[in-house]
């Protein structure tokens, strides 16, 4: 069994303080992710749920573990926090796979932290249950991601619009520094400190910026690198995160947080789902510039260890480019197309024209278009006749063609009325929805005879237009 390391325990003690656990009167193991604890070599399985449950919520202590809530800064939605940390999380340690990869084990929901700020340090169940399936989904999807291990319901209620059943969701990371965590030394003028965790970041996402003339630049070109290319996993999806924070940009570049998050159905370039970005700030088609404006920030923290500026100017210039590099490379095969055209942009922005004029839903249209490989859909207007002549131009076996597509064009999503649907009957009690939803998101490629409504569109009566945070 894989032994728990604290290496995050050996920085400078104003990134960490202890979190004390507090338990619940009735924990319960809702939810248990066996494929991912073997990955982690755990040597757990659910023959013992009740014993599961009381470790992953923090009702026994796990041995081995240490918990500490971690500090960050951040903006929020534009604004400066220069302290916010974790208020409702609690890393527990970390494991070292077979493989040699270092991941953090997460409680989130546990009780209060140092940081819970006046709050509870609880989560209701619905974003635990949530976070489960859309992380775990996105996984599957090929989106790099935070990993959801376990959801215990606590036995307790929260108070959050109502009362409603408590959980705790065990969250799996390949680490959880932040921007928002460099930028909360760099606030408070601890250069001393910000030079260790920027040492810790390279060492354990960059190690090969080590040996590089200019170190601290390299980790920078290498968090550009990974948030460039999840962005564009996002744009290709139709996923909006909803609240992309400084706080809640990864380094390793990771999908982070899964408060007000949402797929889109019908393609809207400005769709806005959470609730609190009233100005559509985090829209779909703003996370690019977002994801840019957030890596100046990082660029910010980094300039107080290598003040050159010409190196991180050039890194953060090249950001769009890289992004939509990534994008385009995803968006080929979701078109049939094996080869790069200087038109791709054009021929892509087109389809999201015609979607968004006929309020198409966006998974199931890409989906369609592989059988419309002979006969291109009207409705789609100039795209159909340009589509057609870059196949016909590439000349590739349809067949192939058409199951390339489908190996890259999900059926399944975490539809937000599946997912809500999922939570209210475990609000209920009745796990059986969740169950099956999560089931059907292991395959999101995959025909799955007999749960054909999971990949069908809401109706409109159907559609949850906004989305909110847990806290």
């Amino acid at each position: 069994m894989s032994e728990f390391q604290h290496s995050y325990r050996d920085l400078p003690e104003a990134l960490h303080a202890q979190a004390p656990l507090r338990g619940f009167s009735a924990p319960e193991l809702l939810a248990w992710n066996q494929p991912l604890a073997t990955q982690l070599g755990l040597e757990w399985d659910a023959q013992d749920p009740a014993q599961l449950a009381r470790w992953l919520s923090g009702t026994e202590s796990l041995p081995g573990t240490a918990p500490l809530a971690q500090a960050y800064a951040g903006h929020q939605f534009g604004q400066f926090v220069p302290q916010l940390g974790d208020g409702r999380a609690m890393l527990l340690g970390e494991l070292v796979d077979a493989q040699g990869r270092r991941w953090d084990l997460q409680l989130k929901g546990a009780g209060r932290t140092p940081w819970s700020r006046g709050g509870d340090g609880l989560s209701s169940l619905g974003p635990v249950l949530r976070e489960f399936l859309l992380s775990e989904a996105m996984h599957r999807l090929g989106v790099p991601t935070t990993r959801a291990l376990a959801a215990v319901v606590t036995g307790e209620e929260v108070f959050r619009r109502q009362a409603e059943p408590g959980g705790v969701l065990t969250r799996v990371a390949a680490s959880h520094l932040r921007i928002g965590t460099f930028q909360y030394l760099a606030a408070r003028g601890d250069q001393a400190s910000l030079k260790a965790l920027a040492d810790y970041a390279i060492a354990r996402h960059d190690p090969d910026a080590a040996a590089a003339q200019r170190p601290y630049l390299a980790l920078f070109e290498g968090v550009v690198e990974r948030q460039a290319r999840l962005v564009a996993h996002w744009l290709s999806l139709g996923f909006i995160h909803g609240v992309m924070n400084t706080d809640n940009t990864s380094i390793s570049g990771e999908t982070l947080d899964y408060g007000p998050c949402a797929f889109m159905d019908e393609y809207r370039a400005l769709k806005v789902f959470s609730s609190i970005d009233q100005n559509g700030r985090y829209a779909y088609a703003n996370q690019a510039p977002i994801v840019h404006w957030n890596l100046a920030r990082l660029a910010e923290c980094l300039l107080v260890l290598d003040p050159e500026l010409d190196g991180f100017q050039n890194a953060l210039d090249r950001t769009p480019e890289l992004i939509q590099e990534h994008r385009l490379a995803l968006m080929r095969p979701k078109l049939g197309l094996a080869t790069a055209q200087a038109d791709d942009a054009t021929l892509v922005d087109t389809l999201l024209q015609a979607l968004e004029a006929g309020e198409a839903d966006f998974t199931l249209s890409f989906r369609e278009l592989s059988g419309h490989l002979h006969a291109p859909d009207k409705a789609w207007g100039e795209f159909g006749p340009r589509w057609q002549q870059r196949l016909q131009a590439e000349g590739r076996n349809l067949a192939q063609v058409r199951a390339c597509m489908d190996s890259v064009n999900p059926l399944y999503i975490p539809r937000n009325h599946q997912v809500e649907r999922a939570i209210q009957a475990a609000f209920a009690g009745d796990y059986k929805v969740f169950d099956e939803l999560r089931a059907v998101l292991e395959s999101p490629f995959d025909v799955q005879p007999g749960r054909e409504d999971y990949a069908l569109a809401p109706a409109r009566e159907e559609r949850v237009t906004q989305t909110f945070c847990g806290t």
